[in-house]
């Protein structure tokens, strides 16, 4: 029937376009329904586009590491599309002794879990990265991250499924879920159209906690908003990933030349200039904000010219890392949200991995970490 699937993705974000990929790649059947009238329209397409490992939580770390050493270094080929990859390493930045304990610890906890970060001075920093200033005094480096186009990505992994035979349909928000008979089997749009699957994936960002309490789930998380901004075209500078040991900006030089960084200023309300929940509101205040901070650590942008800025919610799990897999509470479902800001570079292993959990039962990398049942109360 024309609206029964083996799969229904809620959310057409980089997750679920992932997703269904991996999943019409072996032959099931997919629906995707995207609330908003374009794919990608959330964080996928308002972020930084990092593909790291380093800084992240070690519940999470297993999916960066698996995906950076399987899966993105030959994306671009499997899905056509030239996704801009690099793999020249992430610096996060510290200026303080302060921001050199937090980098300290975060190198320490990542070395434990396998990877391959360590802690360089500023000599160091500043033979891989010369453009640097003075006020760097250390930073975590981390070989073999990197950073791809997120849009580009997200649409790659979109065109790829259709081609596949995935069906995606735009403008149909999905507002309940329905079991039948003990198990999730429908997905209920703001149409009244029903659809029917053996399994649906809610990954719809922050939406997801609304659609989720329909059958009585309640993933933790709240909404905040992040900025992103994008220079002219300068010069080829470095290919590193940057971040900052408080993360108050991030991004690299695309292969355009122009610089695409992001942050916040700590002073984000929702839709203060008149955004909606689709098209978030910029805030007047960010940006600026962004960029002082930015001009601290590279004093050769202070004349770059911002050529567009954009905003976009993170979906913030209450403990930082998202909520992965099958649920105890309702077959059929799998939750895949609350990435808190991480999403984009895990995608495709998340992709990858969620298509073994429906089709075989299991996975190759361990997520049962990031299971809901982690917020279960311990008796």
């Amino acid at each position: 029937m024309e609206n029964k699937a083996d799969v229904i993705i809620v959310g057409g974000g980089v997750i679920g376009c992932a997703t269904a990929y991996y999943l019409s790649k072996r032959g099931k059947s997919v629906i995707v329904l995207e609330g908003s009238d374009h794919i990608g329209n959330g964080g996928s397409s308002r972020n930084g586009g990092g593909v790291r490992q380093s800084g992240r939580d070690p519940r999470e770390l297993p999916l960066a590491m698996y995906g950076i050493k399987n899966l993105w270094p030959g994306l671009s080929k499997e899905l056509g599309v030239n996704c801009e990859y690099h793999k020249e390493g992430n610096l996060r930045l510290g200026k303080t002794p302060a921001h050199l304990k937090i980098l300290q610890g975060l190198t320490d906890r990542a070395v434990e879990c396998g990877l391959d970060v360590r802690m360089i001075d500023a000599e160091e920093v500043k033979k891989i990265n010369p453009h640097l200033s003075d006020e760097v005094i250390g930073a975590s480096w981390c070989p073999t991250d990197g950073h791809a186009n997120p849009m580009i990505t997200t649409l790659a992994f979109y065109r790829k499924a259709r081609q596949l035979g995935a069906r995606f349909i735009t403008g149909e928000k999905v507002v309940r879920l329905r079991k039948i008979r003990g198990r999730l089997r429908e997905v209920i749009t703001e149409h009244d159209n029903v659809y029917e699957a053996d399994y649906v994936v809610v990954a719809a960002g922050y939406e997801s906690r609304d659609i989720l309490a329909t059958v009585g789930i309640d993933v933790p998380m709240h909404k905040d908003l992040m900025e992103c901004l994008v220079t002219e075209a300068e010069p080829h500078m470095f290919n590193q990933m940057l971040g900052t040991a408080e993360a108050d900006f991030y991004g690299h030089q695309s292969d355009h030349g122009s610089f695409v960084f992001g942050g916040s200023s700590g002073l984000e309300t929702d839709n203060k200039d008149g955004g909606t929940p689709d098209s978030p509101g910029n805030n007047a205040i960010t940006a600026p904000c962004i960029c002082r901070g930015i001009m601290k650590y590279f004093p050769e942008l202070q004349d770059a010219k911002i050529v567009r800025t954009w905003a976009g919610y993170i979906d913030t799990c209450a403990d930082g890392v998202p909520v992965l897999g099958m649920t105890d509470e309702v077959p059929g479902l799998v939750i895949a949200c609350a990435f808190t800001g991480h999403g984009f570079g895990i995608a495709p292993a998340v992709g990858e991995q969620l298509a073994m959990l429906i089709i075989d039962g299991k996975t190759k990398v361990d997520i049962s970490q990031l299971r809901y049942n982690r917020f279960k109360a311990k008796i």
